[in-house]
């Protein structure tokens, strides 16, 4: 396999194409081991300078562990799987960026625009590079009062559609979990937990809510997704890594200060895209920047297992097993 073609045509003419970099399109290729990584995390999630140490620090996690990192985002217009450091860089420290899901890439595309790609967004790209396994902090999914507003991450219904293994630390603590989680399997996505079969709430350990399935070890994982594949089944699979207790937040504070955070974001009147930035920027602020080391140690502990379950299904691959 090699990277999907990038032109650079004249001032109006078609956008470019989606550029997967060499590195990447090899190790695809070769059958090794890679993982897709997000951008939105630090072009909108961690403040600066945190954002751009933090992206970096995930990528050379994977190198360590033998694993080829593939940060996704959009730069100049050009949707890419595989950012260079300067890109990352670049990125990290542009203002007013686009938050780019799934449907805006056309757009953000067209106008040669940079963006921080969404679990959505950066699903659909790793999968079409060919790349099996990401990992990311915490899902989008159904915001509390969606009966009226209707107002659900697009995460949802891509991995309903996308053939990903994502690895995550649950949905945000922010969302109403109980009906995201109704909606997986009205989607049939199937999620899993690593090591427990309580489901984690992204600053919790466990958010209350049991799931069906667990897995112990990414060799377990990959034979789940091995499976999924061979079924032909159209729909990700979702890996929910739970903080270690020790590091969560005391989940006796999280409700209260959940709903100072919803009640603010009412106030305001901010709704949409906007309202996840904003209610996680509360939450960061009321818990005097404990949240963010959660969000950090969160994003860590995926990274690594993302790298051990691309790790276990490169080697399946292997011996046919």
């Amino acid at each position: 396999m090699t990277g999907l073609p990038i032109s650079t045509p004249e001032a109006g003419g078609p956008p470019r194409a989606v550029h997967v970099a060499d590195e990447v399109a090899r190790a695809v290729a070769d059958g090794r081991p890679v993982v897709a990584l997000e951008s939105t995390i630090f072009t909108h999630g961690l403040p600066r300078p945190r954002n751009l140490a933090v992206a970096l620090a995930a990528e050379a996690q994977l190198r360590d562990a033998g694993v080829v990192p593939a940060t996704i985002g959009v730069h100049e217009g050009v949707p890419t799987v595989g950012l260079t450091t300067e890109q990352i860089t670049e990125l990290a420290a542009t203002d007013g960026l686009d938050k780019v899901s799934l449907r805006d890439l056309p757009v953000v595309a067209a106008f040669g625009r940079h963006g921080g790609t969404t679990v959505a967004a950066t699903a659909f790209l790793a999968h079409r590079a060919g790349i099996r396994v990401f990992s990311t902090g915490g899902l989008g999914g159904v915001h509390f009062g969606a009966s009226e507003s209707f107002d659900e991450s697009a995460d949802l219904t891509t991995l309903a559609a996308t053939p990903v293994t994502v690895i995550s630390a649950g949905v945000k603590s922010i969302l109403d979990i109980r009906a995201t989680l109704e909606r997986f399997e009205t989607y049939n996505v199937p999620v899993i937990g690593y090591r427990t079969r309580r489901y984690p709430g992204f600053y919790v350990t466990d958010s209350g809510h049991e799931i069906a399935y667990r897995v112990d070890s990414p060799e377990e994982a990959a034979r789940v997704i091995d499976a999924r594949d061979a079924l032909g089944l159209p729909q990700a699979v979702l890996i929910a890594n739970p903080v270690d207790p020790a590091k969560q937040l005391p989940p006796d504070e999280l409700d209260g200060i959940l709903a100072r955070a919803r009640a603010e974001a009412e106030r305001r009147g901010i709704t949409g895209n906007a309202a996840t930035p904003f209610l996680l920027d509360h939450i960061q602020r009321d818990t005097g920047g404990r949240s963010l080391e959660v969000n950090v140690e969160v994003y860590r502990g995926n990274v690594r297992l993302g790298g051990e379950i691309a790790t276990a299904l490169a080697a399946a691959a292997k011996t046919g097993a």
